[in-house]
């Protein structure tokens, strides 16, 4: 049995995971105390973990009828003051697009975790794939910003979990886990620590839920029930949530706004790992699992002397163009395996200064390291 606190949280040690379990563990310990869900392959631990682990922490689960239920549920018990997160994959994600899109526009802090499959529609339920990036940057209508963290191991879907709940509630905004099967399946050692930083959502009384505030542009959230005159409306609306929806200039400031607290501080949210860059001349960019059969090909390539490295994203959105086009001025070649059709190299591609390869497999299978190396043609 793990060592549970009292409060229902994981004591400090290490412990042997999936990678789906750590994710429920870091939600815990972010603070998460709501969750709804429909189960769906490969996720459905996150989900089978919360409902037994709520019960020791005084948490709320419940199991909606679905994948829109289950979004809706979510934006609602964020309203009302609860840390919020619910998981899916693929075609279940789709579902969401729409409420996810009602949370972007009503600024409320959630975490969403995908863990994503070989698609489209029904796919391979069981297989690992990374063909969701751009369906989280874009499914949703309209013009916003979106976080999107993407972990390749057992470690980071804990930590980014916790992660991703801090920055839903600094920047008001939902957040995406954006991991694959094979992380989600995965098992190997996990560090709980006590010393973590949480942030939680502000709060100001008589101040507008919906406007500018301070230079990080992120509003104070009232719940509903603490006496705040509260308007929660998916229309554009005012900095007091009062519909407006033939005023062009409150439709500018509330777009521009969701923009702007996510890309002025995205400095602050963007994280990367260079592995052996430093005299690289030729760099792998890669994320989530393939990010380990990355790190071994450069390994390979370092022993036939080749000068390979690695940049790993642990954020995928906001998309790291800067460390991309710094990097990419000073190595001869950059290569992105991904297990899709190309998705985030066409971002690299926009950014770069360099050749760039593109290496993509979609059959299930994660992507090996002797494969990457054999792309390279060298």
């Amino acid at each position: 049995m793990p060592n549970i606190q009292s409060t229902g949280i994981l004591s400090s040690g290490s412990y042997l995971l999936q990678g789906n379990e750590a994710c429920a563990e870091g939600a815990i310990r972010a603070g998460c105390r709501f969750y709804a869900g429909y189960p769906i392959s490969p996720s459905s631990e996150i989900m089978e973990r919360i409902a037994n682990r709520f019960l020791e922490c005084n948490g709320k689960f419940i199991q909606m009828e679905d994948e829109i239920a289950s979004i809706s549920a979510v934006i609602g018990a964020s309203w009302a003051g609860a840390k919020a997160m619910t998981a899916t994959s693929g075609s279940g994600l789709s579902l969401m697009l729409e409420n996810i899109g009602y949370a972007i526009m009503t600024e409320t802090p959630c975490v969403i975790v995908d863990v994503q499959r070989a698609g489209p529609s029904t796919g391979q339920a069981t297989k690992p794939a990374q063909g969701d990036v751009m369906q989280v940057r874009w499914g949703a209508s309209g013009d916003y910003q979106i976080i999107a963290l993407s972990p390749c191991s057992v470690q980071e879907m804990y930590d980014l979990t916790i992660e991703a709940f801090n920055l839903a509630e600094a920047y008001r905004v939902p957040v995406f886990i954006l991991c694959d099967e094979a992380v989600g399946h995965l098992r190997e050692k996990c560090i709980i620590k006590d010393d973590i930083d949480i942030i939680n959502r502000k709060k100001a009384k008589g101040k507008p839920p919906f406007g500018q505030d301070g230079g990080d542009l992120v509003p104070p959230m009232p719940s509903f029930g603490e006496g705040e005159k509260l308007l929660v409306t998916g229309s554009s609306h005012n900095e007091w949530g009062f519909r407006k929806t033939a005023d062009p200039a409150v439709q500018m400031r509330l777009v521009k706004r969701f923009s702007d607290k996510i890309l002025l501080n995205q400095d602050k949210i963007i994280k990367t790992e260079g592995h052996l860059i430093d005299d690289a001349e030729i760099c792998i960019i890669a994320y989530g699992i393939t990010a380990r059969a990355s790190l071994g090909a450069v390994k390979i390539l370092r022993e036939k002397g080749v000068k390979a490295g690695l940049l790993r994203f642990k954020t995928i959105w906001p998309f790291p163009e800067k460390v991309v086009g710094e990097l990419s001025a000073r190595v001869k070649k950059l290569i992105v395996p991904e297990m899709n059709l190309g998705q985030i190299v066409r971002e690299v591609e926009r950014v770069a200064e360099c050749e760039v390869i593109r290496f993509s497999k979609v059959n299930g299978e994660v992507i090996t390291p002797t494969e990457i190396v054999e792309e390279l043609k060298l």
